[in-house]
């Protein structure tokens, strides 16, 4: 019988992705205690501020100045699926939405014919360390839905499904479904013009979180036109079918075959699976479409229109140290997170 792992690769900064996945980056940050200013209480100096990627200590300001993340950026013809494993993100667009989300909370974002947006790590506690952990997502469009209105949805973390199994020694194996389904558990609905809504499209991104020594099976898709996709990031080892894998990796899948899953102390799992769109990519830095004179209307765009412009008052706008999960959509329509 063939193997069900067809291929490897290393896990860099971002993460290799296939159709209809275009980006993937684990943010994981042990940033210290919080100043007054919801940033690091720590110098900055030896830092490349503005552009500050090498981890040095253990944690990166990324773009921001004062508070780690990501000021203001264009995007056009692709989704951000943004998985908030530990602490917040602050989020604020060009729309006039703004949230704050994180401790499992997911939003996904598509930007369509095209969105403005930040998303900052305010740092909220002063008196111990502000861990940020965070897989960001990219999600290609059709050409179809390439200039869809953007919008965005919030996925809180008690709607979330979570499905647990035991093997036969009772070790745990559990799996957060933010997109597609599991053990008859559905994952709440994606954007509508969102590749992953249409039903034939097989769209599934699961965390997988193994107990020491837990075995699990990884059901099939459902069916064989799909990339599958598991990256191995936590962990001392992840015994996948018969091959032992020593090293964090992407592993690509045979899609169409369950596989047994053992893990060798705990071990931790994305996997992001799909139907391929099976378009053209051409993509120029935060813009994602078929053809390069659309990557050219989308720079004219932005330059004329702003994508709407910016609502906000700073680049890299934040909330209040003591305020909770919300969200406040371009409608007015808002939302609040429980806990």
């Amino acid at each position: 019988m063939a193997s069900p792992l067809l291929e490897t690769a290393p896990l860099g900064f971002p993460w290799v992705t296939v159709d209809p996945f275009l980006f993937c980056v684990h943010h994981d940050d042990a940033y210290p205690r919080a100043n007054a200013q919801m940033g690091p209480a720590a110098s900055l100096a030896g830092r490349q501020i503005g552009q500050d990627f090498e981890g040095k200590d253990g944690w990166r300001m990324y773009h921001g100045e004062t508070v780690p993340g990501f000021p203001q950026h264009p995007h056009r013809g692709f989704e951000t699926v943004t998985l908030a494993r530990r602490g917040v993100i602050d989020h604020s667009d060009s729309l006039g939405a703004t949230a704050r989300f994180g401790e499992g909370d997911a939003q996904w974002l598509t930007a369509g014919s095209g969105v403005v947006h930040s998303e900052m790590f305010p740092l909220l506690h002063q008196d111990k360390p502000n861990p940020v952990e965070l897989f960001q997502i990219w999600l290609n469009l059709p050409a179809a839905d390439k200039l869809a209105p953007p919008h965005f949805s919030m996925l809180w973390n008690r709607d979330i499904p979570r499905c647990a199994f035991q093997d036969e020694a009772g070790r745990g194996t559990e799996v957060t479904v933010v997109a597609g389904q599991l053990d008859g558990r559905r994952a709440p609905p994606p954007p509508p013009r969102s590749w992953a809504s249409r039903p034939d499209s097989d769209v599934a991104i699961w965390t997988i979180r193994m107990a020491p020594g837990a075995v699990w099976t990884l059901p099939p898709a459902s069916g064989p036109r799909v990339n599958r996709t598991l990256y191995f990031f936590k962990g001392e080892a992840l015994k996948v079918a018969d091959q032992v894998v020593k090293s964090h990796l992407a592993l690509a899948m045979r899609p169409e075959v369950p596989v047994r899953l053992e893990a060798t102390g705990a071990c931790e799992v994305l996997m992001l699976q799909g139907r391929p769109i099976g378009e053209p990519v051409v993509q120029h830095g935060p813009f994602v479409m078929n053809h390069r004179a659309e990557i050219q209307q989308a720079f004219q765009d932005y330059q004329r229109t702003g994508f709407g412009g910016w609502p906000w008052r700073r680049d890299d706008p934040v909330h209040g140290r003591e305020e909770g999960r919300f969200a406040r959509h371009a409608d007015g329509r808002a939302e609040r997170s429980e806990g």
